[in-house]
């Protein structure tokens, strides 16, 4: 091992900072190395190489977009921070850290060759994306540098920002982005608050709309306008950071989608995953959702595979005095409405459907998110 590799692997260990390690694709190479160096597991708790689609499925709880992406690797870095955080409960510091890679293979690979990396600890998300030259390395080379980047992703996890930069061809550039989280956003990541509020108090209760907004557009717009008008009173935009099958957002991404709101639009940030917790927080709301997320929450699946206990949440969320706007969306080919849903009668009985002569926008977050990358 070169000696500044060695030093390096050095000081990580010296640090308190515990982590799990997730590396998919490329960058193994620095697992070898915070071995081969005495105390390993004075900072590693856990390091995985999940190589198969369906076993990066299980980390994420869902398939993502693109498994080589600095999204997934922020979402790998984040499941591994949870991870990390049951083996060493607080205040131990601890850190998830990702890397999911496309490099030379014995096949000609029709994309670029890339690595993706994040960290993601209490405090902070941190990321880097490399794109490499192709046919100007061999697999063994690309794997050294990636592995090399993944290890000052590490150190930089550990709280050491000198770490020496891979050696890149002219062309090349790591592309960094970092953000600090304040505290209140921290509390809500880590379960201490479960409510964040930013915008006007209310008189009365807003109607509350609940959605990813990844990304905010002209149909989230439009429908926000059109639930006014018909429920004449204000609406107040909701963003979980917890998903039912996805890893929590992370702080860059919380800060991406925040920003699209104007300071004066009512945001609320909660770790309300499902509707029988957002009537919880919000009782005696009106939740505008479209005909697709209204299918999901009529959905066993999303409840353990249990009919009874899918039952038993619209019976809470009832109960609370909430109650559904639902708007038609375009699934696939056809236009589906309220009527064209099968529903629980108890469910059902919560809804007002807005027609499609007063609101229709065949736009969805995908097809913009998938456009965007071309």
């Amino acid at each position: 091992m070169p000696s500044d590799t060695d030093q390096l692997v050095r000081q990580i260990h010296e640090t308190a900072t515990r982590l799990v390690l997730v590396v998919t694709g490329g960058g193994s190479r620095a697992i070898a190395d915070l071995l081969e160096t005495p105390g390993g597991s004075r900072t590693l708790l856990e390091a995985v190489v999940p190589y198969h689609p369906a076993v990066i499925e299980t980390w994420l709880g869902n398939r993502p977009e693109e498994f080589c992406s600095a999204a997934t690797a922020r979402a790998l870095a984040m499941a591994a921070f949870f991870r990390a955080r049951k083996f060493e409960p607080p205040p131990a510091p601890v850190a998830g850290v990702a890397c999911t890679a496309a490099l030379a293979t014995d096949r000609p690979r029709r994309g670029a060759h890339r690595a993706h990396l994040a960290v993601q600890t209490a405090d902070r998300t941190a990321a880097w994306s490399l794109t490499l030259l192709k046919d100007r390395r061999s697999r063994a080379e690309e794997e050294r540098l990636v592995g090399e980047l993944l290890l000052g992703a590490v150190a930089d996890a550990c709280g050491i920002s000198d770490w020496p930069a891979p050696e890149l061809l002219e062309g090349e550039n790591v592309e960094t982005y970092r953000t600090a989280a304040p505290q209140p956003w921290q509390d809500l990541l880590l379960g201490k608050a479960e409510l964040l509020c930013r915008g006007p108090a209310f008189s009365v209760p807003p109607a509350i709309f609940p959605g990813a907004f990844n990304p905010l557009h002209v149909g989230h717009r439009r429908m926000v306008q059109v639930a006014r008008e018909i429920l004449k009173r204000p609406v107040a935009m909701e963003l979980s950071i917890l998903n039912v099958d996805k890893p929590p957002l992370d702080y860059w991404d919380m800060e991406r989608r925040i920003a699209q709101f104007p300071a004066e639009h009512p945001l609320y940030l909660t770790r309300a995953a499902t509707f029988a917790e957002k009537s919880r927080l919000f009782p005696g709301a009106t939740f505008i959702v479209g005909a697709d997320t209204l299918h999901r929450i009529a959905q066993p699946v999303y409840y353990g595979g249990n009919r009874e206990a899918c039952l038993a949440a619209v019976q809470q969320i009832a109960a609370r005095g909430c109650r559904f706007l639902v708007f038609g969306r375009k699934l696939g080919a056809a236009f589906v409405r309220l009527g064209d849903l099968e529903l629980p009668d108890p469910l059902r009985a919560l809804c007002r459907e807005v027609p499609p002569y007063v609101f229709r926008e065949d736009v969805s977050s995908t097809d913009l998110r998938k456009n965007e990358k071309g």
